[in-house]
């Protein structure tokens, strides 16, 4: 009897064991697909929490679409990156608005501001953003830029050098951003997962949502062997379950479609502009970095290249000499992250944006 009641007791305990690591991947297999679905707009709401209100502008005839913080310090113009728009900047607007004056734009194509292949220049973007700085800020201010809103931001510097204090230039291509730089040996990222992709896309009809197509001609996906038609698969459900919504895959790491997530909001011929090479003229980028006066943190993520030998980067570091020779006031920061150094290292960018302010105060190192 008393084995038997021993064995009970064991089955019991085995059960009860079971149980509970049962019960606890359930609730790690929950919390993974809430974040996944969830957590952009997340960050999204506590920068609404923290005062940050949606507003639009006429600029010479074209909307531009806008967060603004509440006024508690000097002022701060963000632009954000190719396909994203200002909410990208969710993750770090709270602390900055602790701070800052913070203006976050959406470019245009991008968001809410005017979708218009006729603006969708480098020239044309920092025309805009000069004329939205004399209506809106109306006071010196410091301009960062992630990515092509890098380059943008240092048009802003070079253009506008008697109110922009500062500069944050968050990894922009510098050097490649023309479709002859972006396709020189060994190629880059951007153009055979991004550029081309939505090239085939513009000229095709068979599929009228690009993240669609992206999923379905993803490089990046490609390299995830037989799941890409999978991700292809829950893309287009998802899309068609909740077309009015950002991309979220349950069961995909937000970080891997992070890149598609305001593709609804995106004008895909913005990208077309840079593979046809007008978004930016052949000999600009060296005379616009020469023009900016202004101290320059220029934060640099780390260089990397595939197994394919693609450059998996905005630039080389070949590529960011020659940015760091050209600036004349420059500090680097090489940072092992990925292109959205903001999203992936808030504490660095804050970091980044206090330094460019100190030290157009006087007091950097």
């Amino acid at each position: 009897m008393r084995k038997a009641g021993g064995k009970r007791k064991v089955g019991m305990i085995i059960g009860i064991a079971v149980a509970l690591v049962v019960a606890g991947v359930a609730v790690a297999v929950a919390l993974y697909v809430d974040n996944n679905r969830h957590g952009e707009a997340r960050m999204i709401e506590k920068a609404h929490a923290a005062g940050f209100v949606e507003k639009q502008v006429d600029v010479g005839g074209a909307v531009v679409n806008y967060a603004e913080g509440p006024a508690g310090g000097p002022a701060l113009l963000l632009i954000h990156g190719q396909s994203m728009q200002w909410e990208d900047y969710a993750s770090v607007l709270p602390r900055l608005a602790e701070r800052y004056h913070v203006y976050a734009v959406d470019c245009f194509g991008h968001g809410e501001s005017t979708r218009d292949p006729s603006l969708y220049t480098c020239a044309a973007q920092g025309e805009a953003l000069v004329s939205f700085a004399d209506q809106v800020i109306d006071a010196p201010y410091e301009v960062s830029g992630l990515s092509s809103g890098g380059i943008i931001a240092a048009w802003v510097a070079a253009n506008d050098a008697e109110r922009v204090t500062s500069l944050v230039l968050e990894d922009p291509p510098f050097f490649h951003v023309t479709p002859e730089e972006m396709q020189r040996e060994p190629g880059c990222f951007v153009w055979r997962d991004g550029f081309e992709i939505t090239h085939g896309f513009l000229q095709q009809s068979e599929v009228d949502d690009l993240a669609v197509y992206y999923a379905q001609n993803s490089y990046l996906f490609a390299q995830f062997g037989g799941l890409q038609p999978r991700i292809a698969e829950w893309t287009a459900a998802e899309r068609a379950a909740n077309p009015n919504e950002h991309l979220v895959l349950s069961w995909v790491p937000h970080d891997w479609v992070r890149g598609m997530y305001y593709y609804d909001d995106f004008d895909p011929r913005f990208s077309e502009a840079f593979y046809q090479g007008t978004w930016l003229e052949d000999d600009a980028q060296e005379e616009m970095l020469a023009a900016v006066e202004c101290p320059t943190i220029y934060l640099k993520a780390e260089t990397r290249y595939g197994a394919d030998g693609l450059l998996y980067a905005a630039n080389s570091d070949e590529d960011a000499l020659r940015v760091e020779e050209l600036l004349a006031d420059c500090e680097t920061v090489r940072i092992e992250s990925g292109h959205d150094i903001h999203y992936e290292h808030p504490d660095a960018f804050v970091d980044a944006v206090d330094r460019a302010q100190a030290r157009a105060a006087g007091g950097g190192d």
